[in-house]
């Protein structure tokens, strides 16, 4: 088909947006907004839409924002930054509503969205990619690595280190460089097996280290991770310290983390003689919290998060939360719990999962989610015996297109 002239209707996951031609609707990739006249090229033709890309901008909206970022548009990281961010909340609102709507199929009323004082170096944790020119990040929809200095996403303390230790992974066989800032800064080395020797990997480690590192991991293939300097940094979670090692998942939006943590907690009061179940507590973000005032029970797979987790309850002092490792569907509850923790990854609840959820039937569950259209499904499902006490949206990524979601639910 030759090109075509629409106007953007409006938004839809993904970082897509949704006008009509003929009726049909064409899903279109790119960075445009509600309201304006784009012309699209169209790239594959469905039975039911067709999908196309935004070639030009012909009647621009007044609201349209000069990017900041230099490589806005190259860079596959981005997606909203010619977006007001009060715009990028209503836009994220709108997708999750839509969920809520077509797939859950409830008419809930969002309650008011989480989100940050500051849409921009929010980020704890960064993954460069590695290429001759040093530290990158990846050109948008390929795995070819761009060169950058800095991400406008990032904490400063991260920026700063890649500008000054960037000569020292130039020509290394490294693939990747996580960074997550703390009370220092720690990282993991990603590399392919055999890539780097012991002492190779030894070596780096110490220039890395000397540049502002506290401490290095090197996972080189499958085999046993080496550990150089100390590879935990400490951070706050409310009145608690919490501490986490590179293997281990951290919300990169550490600031917005610590607000939905609080809102989780404080939601739940009083919880005096009760027992939680986290399902997913990595190194215990709200098992941690809720272990001062309930019997928490958090179950994770990932040693390392599990290792992190168990520091976390002795620098703490606390005596009331168990960390099993297990994943969530090898889990097997021997109790009864009051309150039930979810916080899975994209795909959401396998069917195992939903199924020991239903059977545990706890008074309330807390669901988090990085996914409003698994998240939706989940809540369908879930629905059968539960109301929906509330759902609301938590910008932890803007700038970008994805959006997490939080809901509480009663049993009926």
């Amino acid at each position: 088909m030759e090109n075509l002239i629409l106007k953007i209707e409006r938004p839809a996951s993904g970082g897509q947006f949704i006008a009509r031609h003929e009726g049909k609707v064409v899903m279109i990739k790119g960075h445009v907004l509600p309201g304006e006249t784009v012309e699209v090229a169209i790239e594959n033709e469905k039975k039911d839409y067709l999908a196309a890309s935004a070639v030009k901008i012909l009647e621009p909206s007044p609201r349209r924002l000069t990017p900041p970022c230099e490589y806005y548009g190259v860079c596959g990281g981005c997606s909203f930054q010619h977006v007001p961010y009060d715009m990028q909340v209503s836009i994220k609102e709108d997708i999750l509503r839509d969920c809520l709507r077509r797939i859950a199929q409830t008419e809930t009323e969002l309650a008011p969205s989480i989100v940050g004082d500051n849409p921009w170096n929010y980020r704890q944790r960064g993954q460069f990619k590695i290429s001759g020119e040093g530290f990158g990040l990846h050109k948008k929809g390929t795995n070819e690595v761009i060169h950058t200095d800095k991400c406008l996403l990032m904490d400063h303390a991260i920026n700063k280190y890649i500008q000054q230790a960037n000569g020292l992974v130039q020509g290394t066989r490294i693939k990747e460089l996580h960074i997550t800032g703390g009370d220092s800064l720690v990282a993991q080395i990603i590399t392919r097996k055999k890539a780097l020797s012991p002492a190779e990997a030894e070596g780096l480690a110490s220039q890395l280290i000397n540049a502002g590192l506290s401490g290095v991991m090197a996972m080189i293939g499958d085999t046993t991770p080496l550990s150089f300097g100390k590879t935990y940094l400490t951070t706050g979670l409310l009145h608690y310290k919490y501490t986490l090692s590179p293997p281990s998942f951290i919300q990169a939006n550490w600031s917005l983390n610590q607000s939905v943590v609080k809102i989780v907690r404080d939601t739940l009061l009083p919880l005096e003689g009760m027992k939680v179940l986290d399902l997913y507590a990595g190194a215990g973000n709200f098992s941690i919290p809720l272990a001062g005032d309930a019997e928490v029970t958090a179950v994770e797979g990932n040693p390392y998060a599990i290792e992190d987790g168990m520091r976390n309850l002795e620098i703490n002092n606390i005596s009331n939360c168990a960390f099993i490792r297990s994943s969530a569907e090898h889990f097997k509850p021997g109790d009864h719990y009051d309150v039930v923790v979810l916080d899975p990854p994209r795909p959401g609840l396998s069917h195992k999962v939903m199924i020991k959820v239903l059977e545990l039937l706890p008074e309330r569950i807390v669901y988090l989610s990085c996914n409003p259209a698994t998240f939706a499904r989940d809540l369908r499902k879930l629905s059968a015996k539960y109301d929906i006490e509330s759902v609301r949206m938590i910008d932890f990524f803007p700038q970008t297109f994805h959006i997490e979601a939080l809901a509480f639910l009663r049993l009926r």
